[in-house]
Protein backbone atom coordinates (compact mmCIF):
# COMPACT_ATOMS: atom_id res chain seq x y z
CA UNK A 1 0.00 0.00 0.00
CA UNK A 2 1.78 3.04 -0.78
CA UNK A 3 0.59 5.97 1.21
CA UNK A 4 1.92 9.95 -0.10
CA UNK A 5 2.81 12.38 1.96
CA UNK A 6 -0.44 14.24 1.46
CA UNK A 7 -2.36 10.97 2.69
CA UNK A 8 0.30 11.04 5.63
CA UNK A 9 -0.17 14.46 6.27
CA UNK A 10 -4.25 14.43 6.67
CA UNK A 11 -4.08 11.57 8.93
CA UNK A 12 -2.32 13.12 11.55
CA UNK A 13 -4.24 15.73 11.62
CA UNK A 14 -7.58 14.04 12.40
CA UNK A 15 -5.54 12.11 14.74
CA UNK A 16 -4.75 15.27 16.42
CA UNK A 17 -7.90 16.78 16.03
CA UNK A 18 -10.10 14.47 16.95
CA UNK A 19 -8.16 12.31 19.26
CA UNK A 20 -7.47 8.54 19.39
CA UNK A 21 -11.05 7.85 20.90
CA UNK A 22 -13.05 9.84 18.19
CA UNK A 23 -11.28 8.37 14.92
CA UNK A 24 -12.89 4.94 15.19
CA UNK A 25 -16.43 6.19 15.77
CA UNK A 26 -15.82 8.97 12.53
CA UNK A 27 -14.35 5.68 10.37
CA UNK A 28 -17.42 3.60 11.11
CA UNK A 29 -19.71 6.61 10.23
CA UNK A 30 -17.89 7.47 7.30
CA UNK A 31 -17.60 3.88 6.34
CA UNK A 32 -21.34 3.96 6.56
CA UNK A 33 -22.26 6.53 4.72
CA UNK A 34 -20.18 5.84 1.68
CA UNK A 35 -21.56 2.27 1.33
CA UNK A 36 -25.45 3.81 1.72
CA UNK A 37 -23.99 6.24 -1.36
CA UNK A 38 -22.99 3.30 -2.94
CA UNK A 39 -25.97 1.63 -2.65
CA UNK A 40 -28.17 4.04 -3.39
CA UNK A 41 -26.39 5.16 -6.88
CA UNK A 42 -26.42 1.45 -7.61
CA UNK A 43 -30.32 1.37 -7.14
CA UNK A 44 -30.77 4.28 -9.43
CA UNK A 45 -28.12 2.78 -11.69
CA UNK A 46 -30.24 -0.42 -11.82
CA UNK A 47 -33.80 1.73 -12.36
CA UNK A 48 -32.56 3.67 -14.91
CA UNK A 49 -30.97 0.11 -16.79
CA UNK A 50 -34.27 -1.06 -16.58
CA UNK A 51 -36.60 1.74 -17.84
CA UNK A 52 -33.68 1.44 -20.91
CA UNK A 53 -34.73 -2.00 -21.57
CA UNK A 54 -38.09 -1.19 -21.39
CA UNK A 55 -37.88 1.50 -23.97
CA UNK A 56 -36.30 -0.79 -26.01
CA UNK A 57 -38.82 -3.64 -26.20
CA UNK A 58 -41.35 -1.58 -26.92
CA UNK A 59 -39.37 -0.41 -30.10
CA UNK A 60 -38.88 -3.89 -30.96
CA UNK A 61 -42.65 -4.35 -30.57
CA UNK A 62 -43.30 -1.35 -32.79
CA UNK A 63 -40.76 -2.76 -35.64
CA UNK A 64 -41.99 -6.53 -35.39
CA UNK A 65 -45.79 -5.32 -35.63
CA UNK A 66 -45.63 -2.56 -38.16
CA UNK A 67 -49.49 -0.86 -39.08
CA UNK A 68 -51.37 -2.20 -41.87
CA UNK A 69 -50.48 -0.89 -45.22
CA UNK A 70 -53.02 2.26 -46.25
CA UNK A 71 -55.51 1.25 -48.42
CA UNK A 72 -55.53 2.34 -51.84
CA UNK A 73 -57.10 5.72 -52.86
CA UNK A 74 -60.15 4.06 -54.46
CA UNK A 75 -60.93 1.94 -51.78
CA UNK A 76 -63.58 2.86 -49.06
CA UNK A 77 -63.85 1.01 -46.29
CA UNK A 78 -67.22 0.39 -45.12
CA UNK A 79 -68.49 -1.38 -41.85
CA UNK A 80 -70.35 -4.57 -41.93
CA UNK A 81 -74.26 -3.01 -42.03
CA UNK A 82 -76.20 -5.36 -39.46
CA UNK A 83 -78.68 -7.15 -40.63
CA UNK A 84 -81.20 -9.15 -38.25
CA UNK A 85 -81.84 -12.98 -38.98
CA UNK A 86 -84.64 -13.75 -41.04
CA UNK A 87 -87.11 -15.66 -39.28
CA UNK A 88 -87.90 -19.49 -39.17
CA UNK A 89 -90.51 -19.54 -42.06
CA UNK A 90 -92.40 -22.77 -40.29
CA UNK A 91 -92.41 -20.58 -36.79
CA UNK A 92 -94.12 -18.10 -38.76
CA UNK A 93 -96.58 -19.37 -40.11
CA UNK A 94 -99.95 -18.45 -38.74
CA UNK A 95 -101.47 -20.59 -36.09
CA UNK A 96 -105.30 -19.18 -36.04
CA UNK A 97 -105.66 -21.54 -39.60
CA UNK A 98 -104.34 -25.07 -39.13
CA UNK A 99 -105.49 -26.40 -42.71
CA UNK A 100 -102.47 -23.87 -44.50
CA UNK A 101 -99.98 -24.82 -41.80
CA UNK A 102 -100.82 -28.06 -42.72
CA UNK A 103 -100.15 -27.92 -46.38
CA UNK A 104 -97.34 -25.77 -46.16
CA UNK A 105 -95.76 -28.16 -44.22
CA UNK A 106 -93.27 -30.19 -46.10
CA UNK A 107 -94.26 -33.90 -46.88
CA UNK A 108 -93.46 -36.47 -44.43
CA UNK A 109 -91.82 -39.09 -45.79
CA UNK A 110 -91.08 -43.05 -44.48
CA UNK A 111 -88.33 -43.75 -41.96
CA UNK A 112 -84.98 -43.84 -43.62
CA UNK A 113 -83.80 -47.29 -44.75
CA UNK A 114 -81.14 -48.37 -42.50
CA UNK A 115 -78.43 -48.20 -45.57
CA UNK A 116 -76.45 -51.00 -47.78
CA UNK A 117 -75.54 -54.04 -45.67
CA UNK A 118 -77.74 -53.80 -43.35
CA UNK A 119 -80.38 -57.23 -42.93
CA UNK A 120 -83.54 -57.17 -41.96
CA UNK A 121 -85.43 -53.61 -42.77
Amino acid sequence: MNIGPEMLFLLLLAFLLFGPKRLPEIGRRLGKGLAEFKRASNELKGQLENEMRLLEAEEREKKIAPPAPPLPENTVAVAAPSVPAAPDPQLSLPMADPPQAVAAAPPVEGPPSPGPGVEGA
